[in-house]
C-alpha cells in the first residue's frame, strides 16, 4: 500500500517554539507546519539545533516558550535514535519485549517479532544479543522496533552516521519502506548526498535558528541564505 491510499498524516504546528537551558538560548522561538505524507530532512552544520527541533516536534522535550500541536489526533509516532537504545537482550526479545509493553496477545508476539525481523534482513541474528551487533545491524532492529508500532510519523536522528556504504543503503531502504507504507519521515541528517536521495522538502538550520523551509529542488538550486548556499557547496558555515 502507498503513502496516498492510507488515511492522511494529521499536521504538525510549531508556533514560535523557543528553547533554552541555564539562561542559554539554544533555539529561538520557530514556526514551523509539517503537512502530508513527506520526506521531510533537517540540515545544518553541527550546533544548529536540528536534534533540538526533532525532540521538541516528538514530545521528547517541552519548549520553553510556544507550543508544539498537532491538528486533530495526535499521531502514532516512533523514533529511532543516532545511537539506538537497546535492551541486554537478543534482538528477538527487544522485539517481543516492545510488543508485550503494547499489550499485544502473548501467543502472537514471537511471529509478529519474527516478521519484523524477516523484514529488515535480521532474521538470521534473532538470538543475537542485539547490543554486540554491527552498527547498521543495530539501526535495522531499532527501526523493525519503530515498524512494529506502525507509526504515522517516524522521526531519525542522524541514523546513518557512522555506517559504512552498505549500512547506509539498507538504512536508506528501511526509511523508504516506512514512507511507501503511508509514513511521515522526519529526519536529520549533515548528508548532503543523503538529503539529496530522499528528502522531499529541507528545513535549515543554523545557530539555533530555522533560516529556510522549502521544496528539496529548490533548496539544492536556490537557496536563499548565505548559510544555507556556503553549507551546499561544503564551506564552513560561522
Amino acid at each position: 500500500m502507498n503513502a496516498y491510499q492510507t488515511p492522511p498524516v494529521a499536521t504538525l504546528e510549531l508556533d514560535r517554539v523557543g528553547f533554552s537551558r541555564r539562561g542559554q538560548t539554544l533555539l529561538k522561538p520557530t514556526s514551523l507546519c509539517m503537512t502530508g505524507c513527506q520526506r521531510t530532512l533537517i540540515m545544518g552544520p553541527n550546533g544548529a539545533g536540528k536534534s533540538l527541533l526533532m525532540r521538541l516536534a516528538h514530545g521528547l522535550l517541552t519548549p520553553t516558550s510556544g507550543s508544539v500541536r498537532w491538528q486533530g489526533e495526535p499521531p502514532a509516532q516512533a523514533m529511532v535514535f543516532q545511537r539506538p537504545v537497546l535492551l541486554r537482550r537478543s534482538a528477538l526479545d527487544n522485539l517481543t519485549y516492545v510488543l508485550a509493553i503494547h499489550n499485544t496477545p502473548r501467543q502472537n508476539r514471537k511471529s509478529q517479532a519474527i516478521r519484523a525481523l524477516e523484514k529488515f534482513g535480521l532474521a538470521h541474528l534473532a538470538k543475537r544479543a542485539a547490543r554486540v551487533l554491527s552498527g547498521g545491524e543495530q539501526q535495522r532492529l531499532a527501526l523493525a522496533r519503530a515498524w512494529l508500532l506502525n507509526p504515522k510519523v517516524l522521526f531519525l536522528d542522524e541514523p546513518t552516521s557512522a555506517l559504512d556504504p552498505a549500512a547506509i543503503k539498507a538504512v536508506e531502504d528501511a526509511v523508504l519502506e516506512f514512507h511507501h507504507s503511508g509514513t511521515r519521515i522526519v529526519m536529520t541528517t549533515h548528508d548532503l548526498h543523503q538529503a539529496r536521495r530522499l528528502a522531499d522538502d529541507v528545513v535549515f538550520m543554523h545557530n539555533g535558528e530555522l533560516l529556510e523551509h522549502t521544496p528539496a529542488h529548490r533548496f539544492f538550486t536556490a537557496p536563499t541564505s548565505s548559510e544555507a548556499g556556503a553549507f551546499i557547496r561544503g564551506e564552513l558555515v560561522w
